[in-house]
């Protein structure tokens, strides 16, 4: 898979491509993928994917744009899964954010050999979000290239959306999301050096960098860490402020691996979150939180045994 910058590619061959910022790419996302990918595949064309980084939402109000469900690194390695050809990465910025519906549609044919476009139904691009399907359709019909449009994807009669999934990982219904992503949720990240409060408690974690602050859920989990040439490990994890140690609001992901002591800086981890065990709670001093933690170990290990 390819990752180009910007609507540019030196590649003259022509695409069928998709729009959008396919945060989680969930069951409704896969399904426009899968769409593209057989209709390319029957056009005899490449397939294309474009995305903004930054969300449009983080550039316009940082303050009030949604958690994100899956940084830029994450949402590539589930497009290569996907089996996409290419992925144009748009910097979000005020110069883009300037760009004409029109324009933007004559920049998906003239640069990126655009030859059939789907695009959700209800996708809207362009300055002030004035683009959308229908004039999309009526500027392909001018240049010779098709457009389609793709329906919601609907699960027990709820649309799948980025939106849903964030609700319900905050409300804790790890099920669902399952559901809805079609595989667990997880976070990627590099073990970074944490404070070693952990290991001094006789519970050393792995400390996973997260690359925005506002994580989509918080509280303790059951976990599985997929680790770099050491496969899959079984684990508790916490994910929030840690309010009994610190006060400065910064989210923190920190794994515990059962019955491993090995030295993994600077590994890749990506953290499954299988089921919440309990809220962020604020302790009296470390050996209330100690004795917490032993708990929440205990109740991990029998889920794995209860789930086996």
């Amino acid at each position: 898979m390819k990752i180009l910058r910007g609507l540019y590619s030196p590649d003259t061959r022509a695409v069928a491509l998709t729009i959008g910022n396919f945060d989680g790419v969930h069951l409704g996302h896969q399904a426009l993928l899968n769409e593209l990918r057989a209709e390319a595949k029957t056009r005899g064309l490449q397939t294309a994917v474009v995305i903004f980084e930054p969300h449009p939402r983080e550039f316009f109000s940082p303050q009030q744009a949604p958690a994100r469900l899956t940084s830029l690194r994450e949402k590539l390695e589930l497009f290569r899964t996907m089996g996409v050809d290419r992925v144009h990465v748009c910097r979000f910025n005020a110069l883009f954010a300037q760009k004409t519906a029109a324009d933007f549609i004559h920049a998906l044919h003239a640069q990126l050999h655009a030859k059939y476009v789907l695009i959700g139904d209800d996708f809207r691009f362009g300055s002030g979000r004035s683009g959308d399907f229908a004039l999309m359709q009526k500027i392909g019909e001018q240049h010779g290239f098709a457009v389609r449009s793709m329906h919601s994807v609907l699960h027990g009669g709820v649309r799948v959306s980025s939106t849903a999934i964030r609700a319900v990982l905050a409300e804790g219904q790890m099920r669902t999301a399952r559901e809805y992503l079609g595989r667990p949720y997880s976070i990627s990240g590099r073990v970074v050096h944490g404070d070693a409060t952990g290991r001094r408690l006789g519970y050393p974690t792995a400390n996973v960098q997260m690359k925005h602050n506002l994580p989509p859920l918080k509280g303790v989990y059951v976990v599985l860490a997929h680790a770099e040439g050491l496969g899959v490990l079984q684990g508790v994890a916490s994910l929030g402020i840690r309010p009994t140690l610190k006060h400065d609001a910064k989210y923190v992901l920190e794994v515990h691996l059962f019955e491993f002591d090995q030295q993994i800086y600077g590994k890749h981890l990506r953290v499954e979150f299988l089921q919440k065990l309990r809220d962020e709670m604020k302790f009296n001093g470390l050996e209330e939180l100690t004795r917490q933690i032993a708990l929440d170990v205990e109740n991990a290990q029998k889920w794995f045994i209860e789930h086996e």
